[in-house]
């Protein structure tokens, strides 16, 4: 409970950022509520005019027939507003959380993210911040409005007989300790559909993203009866919590039932004069006296649907903040930033573990000239993608250092850090934008840099032959995956960087293209120390320096002539000796 608490408050520092828009609804709340209760005060004159044999006073009447049609009609407007105003309000604060979650997603390190599935951060964008949204809006809309009923309800009545108002006001605690009992017990069930809601919208970004391999593998019957194990389960405690927390309708309607009996047996025999109340009380009173009672007993009765729309929003707020206070980057703005780059790096000792007891890279050591071209090789899992993340500071090493231009990069501002390299990866990254947009995304080339970049890496003819050429948007499926990376390599030519970090840059491309690709960067690299990541080792036999590595560590260093003349592992892995 004190932690629920602790979320709802920080719920509410969102709602005081639009205090306005709370004034206004609470404003229409009181005039509505007055609206409202006013009405059987008019129906129980009425009543009172129409008593006695040839006694009914119909100008009378008509007069308050007249001001009760007018007053639920201007009851009916200030609602309209109140939900409009309500929704706005409710809107905006997501808006606040969704802009605040995008905000926190930037300054994670990549170690947070990597351990977290997009699915569920889509569910924390989404899903949390919708349900967040439902439970402000009800909340509002109904604990403003109850509590508002509750309090001029008991006004009214107090004025029309207070040892009646007296009985209903004893017997309301009894509601407000059952919806309090069986809500403490929702809670638990409403965290675990929340968990299971992020399980399954995981599971379905990750086979809607990889539809392809599931078929090749035909995979589509498990994937569906996983989908189903996991519905089914969903299916299961979100019955379990909607039932404990609907619990509370049947049991609080009971009670207020008992309470309009009371009210009617109390009040029937006060005014037929058979008991004393404290002051006589007419048929209109007694009128008056029912629909009020139903009236206060009205926010009790609906207690039920606020109390599974607040687990809930709470859950998801919780799950949000959650993120919101995962730990960010240390910040770097006080840092040196990197200008005049040479190319010089500098790696001494490094050692690096994604997770402490297993050991990665270690002892790792390098001195890289400017304009130097680097090639990485090694058997898979031996730490040649972590080299270029330390290079990249998406991770910070445990141990030792890396330097440009005899500079710690640590000490360095990430983003002068990231901007000295271009980076092309093995996985491809196209936004679902134009063509055009997708090659000048990140940089300000002109229109002839930008044609110039797609002729040379050869993209310009199969992009004419789009739809709509350079203006064609794209999707997932509307370019195959060598073109993709082709379009990437043209971006990166296009950003101008002073390094290069090349990670299977041509992997998805046929050997033609690639010879073709090859000369690009032959030109882009000319000049600039780069590093390239390789499978294919025919593709870096003219680096200038060949690292090989194993199980983290550097084991030769050379050109390739040299490295194959030796006869270690590098020859090993060119001829294709390992086993």
């Amino acid at each position: 409970m004190k932690k629920n608490a602790s979320v709802l408050k920080r719920i509410i520092g969102y709602i005081k950022r639009y205090l306005p828009l709370v004034g206004v609804i609470l404003l229409l709340n009181l005039a509505t509520v007055f609206a409202e209760l006013y009405i059987p005060v008019l129906v129980g004159r009425a009543i009172d005019k129409m008593l006695g044999k040839n006694q009914v006073d119909f100008a009378a009447i008509k007069t308050i027939l007249f001001a009760v049609g007018g007053i639920a009609i201007a009851g009916g407007a200030i609602q309209y507003a109140i939900a409009a105003i309500n929704n706005r309000l409710a809107f905006f604060v997501v808006r606040d959380l969704r802009n605040d979650l995008i905000v926190k997603l930037q300054k994670l390190p990549l170690s947070a993210l990597d351990n977290k599935p997009t699915g569920k951060l889509v569910s924390n964008m989404i899903n949390d911040a919708e349900t967040v949204a439902d439970g402000v809006l009800l909340g509002f809309t109904q604990l403003f409005n109850g509590v508002i009923t509750v309090l001029a309800t008991i006004g009214f009545m107090l004025y029309y007989n207070r040892i009646i108002t007296l009985v209903v006001v004893l017997v309301t605690p009894i509601s407000l300790f059952v919806a309090k009992f069986i809500a403490t017990r929702t809670h638990k069930k409403f965290t675990e559909q929340a968990k299971l809601k992020a399980e399954q919208t995981a599971f379905i970004d990750e086979m809607v993203i990889n539809q392809k391999t599931v078929k090749a593998y035909s995979y589509e019957e498990k994937s569906a009866e996983r989908f189903d194990e996991l519905n089914s389960r969903l299916e299961k405690v979100s019955s379990q919590a909607v039932f404990f927390s609907s619990l509370t309708n049947p049991f609080t309607r009971c009670i207020n039932s008992f309470v309009y009996a009371l009210v009617a047996l109390t009040g029937g025999l006060a005014a037929c004069g058979i008991i004393s109340v404290g002051g006589g009380l007419t048929a209109g009173g007694l009128s008056c006296l029912l629909s009020y009672s139903n009236k206060y007993t009205k926010p009790f009765n609906e207690i039920s649907g606020v109390v599974t729309e607040l687990q809930s929003s709470l859950v998801g707020a919780s799950r949000i903040f959650a993120l919101l206070d995962a730990e960010e980057e240390v910040s770097d703005e006080n840092n040196e930033t990197l200008t005049d780059i040479q190319g010089k790096v500098s790696i001494n000792d490094v050692f690096f573990s994604y997770v402490p007891e297993k050991k990665l890279i270690e002892h790792f050591s390098l001195e890289v000239a400017p304009g130097e071209r680097i090639a990485i090789v090694g058997p898979t899992g031996c730490g040649k993608t972590t080299f270029i993340n330390l290079l990249m500071r998406f991770y910070d090493v445990d141990s030792g250092s890396i330097k440009i231009d005899d500079k710690d990069i640590r000490n360095v501002t990430r983003r002068s850090l990231r901007d000295a390299y271009g980076m092309v990866l093995q996985e491809t990254w196209i936004r679902h934008a134009t063509v055009r947009e997708n090659l000048i995304f990140g940089n300000d080339a002109t229109e002839k840099e930008m044609l110039d970049a797609a002729e040379k890496c050869h993209c310009d003819a199969f992009i004419r032959r789009l739809p709509q050429g350079y203006d064609t948007v794209l999707t997932e499926d509307a370019l195959s995956q060598g073109e993709k990376q082709l379009l990437c390599i043209a971006r990166v030519m296009l950003s101008k960087p002073k390094m290069l970090i090349l990670d299977e840059a041509t992997s998805s491309v046929d050997t033609r293209t690639e010879v073709r690709i090859n000369k690009a960067f032959d030109m882009l690299m000319e000049g600039k120390t780069s590093f390239v990541v390789a499978h294919r080792l025919s593709t870096i036999v003219n680096s200038d320096k060949i690292v090989v590595m194993k199980s983290g560590k550097v084991v030769e260093v050379g050109a390739h002539k040299d490295l194959l003349a030796k006869g270690g592992f590098y020859a090993d892995l060119f001829y294709g000796r390992l086993h």
